[in-house]
């Protein structure tokens, strides 16, 4: 999901500093028997884009889930959710999705 918003903020013209580019990732496990289960994964990206680019950005963000192949293969066995902490010239906001 990380490579795929990359691509959809560049394919967009965003620009954004690839270096302060950050994900984190937080997933979830179970353990059924001796064999464990990934329940969930849960992406936290920190990122910073031009005050202009807001609506360009927000919809990147909504829309990445979809084009990411990794997202899509597990879509339905695994739960997948997101957040960004986005800097929009001086304002921070934080947006949510699944």
């Amino acid at each position: 999901m990380y490579g795929t918003l990359r691509g959809a903020l560049a394919g967009r013209k965003i620009a954004f500093d690839r270096e302060s580019y950050i994900a984190t990732v937080e997933g979830r496990i179970t353990g059924i028997g001796k064999t464990i289960r990934i329940k969930s994964i849960h992406m936290k990206y920190e990122l910073a884009v031009p005050a202009e680019s807001r609506e360009a950005t927000e919809r990147a963000l909504t829309l990445h889930p979809e084009g990411c192949p990794a997202h899509q293969s597990v879509q339905g066995a695994i739960e997948v959710t997101w957040e960004a902490q986005v800097r929009f010239g001086a304002e921070v906001v934080t947006l949510r999705g699944a």
